[in-house]
């Protein structure tokens, strides 16, 4: 991932890590709808072993399976143990720790103490240091990844409940990890409000470039919902970053289960044109000077032409603003009268006032594929 690799989807179970059986189902089921990687929820030392079983009954089927990441809150002993089975541990540096922070501040008699007064970076650092170690030892990835709404106190009481304060949480934790020299890591800023989702991860952006750090980035609005709000949400946030060219990996996160989230990320990453898996249509409205029916011509087209992947072929109406308008197209379908098509190659109209009953036939001709009748 990253780089020039493909932009990868991600999903994550959403059944207890002890349901050996259902985790197995659950991830061949995304697999097969074309998950690449799978989060599973590691919230003990016990599932830590139930991770481990998992991933051997995936390795016994002897089919591709998605690498598993274990996604891993509060305990840096888990991260550790996970990190030896897990081929990415995530991490949140909110709450990582959490568990030092309070031990520290409990010891404090001060009222007046206040949390900023910890040395924060160096307890993160200790902690942070074995992981690091068994990362390399295993060959894991970590993921760092900022939720808004978890940040750490100290990260609220110096910058608020902001972008800022999810940007400064997460360099923190990427500058321990150079200062280790451990650098297979990726960085995620996930919030459920879309606008602070990508604000924070432009400046982020921005942030590394001024440091000169190059990390992938996840992208994801967490808790996006069901049906077509966690649809929109997730196609708003994850696609506004992906056509500014950010993004190495997406997880679209629905209140559904976990395959149903593969081809909505699929869709968007289509649609933003960071990732081209099936073909690309561009089809108009219609209005009163379409003199055919565009919805069933539209259904013809695709029907015949689904197979071709990564092309992008047009269905206009009409003359006045078909040409123009799929002029990224590079095959089109125009209407040009009643019961009359131009086929067009790019923006050329190759062939004109093609019979309606026969358009279709004579678009696969020009593209070059074999008719049937």
């Amino acid at each position: 991932m990253g780089g020039h690799h493909p932009v990868r989807v991600q999903t994550m179970t959403n059944l207890p890590t002890s349901d050996i059986d259902g985790q197995v189902a659950q991830i061949l089921r995304a697999a097969e709808a074309g998950a690449e990687y799978v989060r599973v929820t590691v919230p003990t030392m016990r599932d830590v072993e139930y991770l481990a079983l998992i991933k051997e009954r995936l390795e016994g089927i002897g089919a591709w399976v998605p690498p598993l990441i274990a996604d891993v809150h509060f305990s840096p002993k888990i991260a550790i143990a996970a990190a030896k089975v897990a081929a990415k541990v995530r991490i949140n540096p909110g709450n990582l720790v959490e568990g030092e922070r309070r031990k520290v501040k409990g010891e404090r008699k001060n009222k007046d103490f206040k949390i900023q007064d910890l040395d924060f970076l160096e307890v993160m650092h200790s902690v942070m240091r074995p992981l690091l170690d068994t990362c390399k030892e295993y060959g894991t990835a970590l993921r760092i990844g900022t939720n808004h709404g978890s940040l750490s106190e100290r990260i609220l009481d110096l910058y608020g409940d902001t972008p800022e304060g999810m940007v400064q949480a997460t360099l923190e934790a990427v500058r321990i990890c150079r200062a280790e020299n451990f650098h297979d890591i990726v960085l995620s800023l996930k919030s459920s409000n879309v606008k602070v989702m990508v604000e924070a991860t432009r400046l982020l952006v921005r942030r590394m470039d001024e440091e000169g750090m190059d990390y992938p980035l996840h992208l994801g609005v967490t808790e996006a919902g069901e049906g077509e709000d966690g649809r929109l949400k997730s196609a708003i946030g994850i696609g506004s970053l992906l056509v500014d060219g950010i993004g190495d990996t997406i997880r679209v996160s629905l209140t559904e289960d976990p395959e149903f989230e593969i081809p909505v990320a699929y869709g968007i990453l289509q649609a933003s044109r960071a990732r081209i898996t099936r073909t690309e249509y561009i089809s108009c409205p219609g209005c009163g000077r379409t003199t055919f029916n565009l919805q069933e011509a539209v259904r013809k087209v695709k029907e015949a032409t689904a197979h071709l992947t990564g092309l992008k072929i047009a269905v206009m109406g009409c003359i006045v603003n078909g040409p123009g308008e799929m002029a990224d197209a590079d095959y089109g379908y125009v209407g040009a009268g009643p019961g009359k098509v131009h086929i067009y190659h790019g923006t050329t109209a190759v062939l004109k006032n093609v019979d309606e009953g026969d358009a279709v036939a004579e678009m696969l001709r020009v593209i070059g594929l074999p008719t049937v009748g």
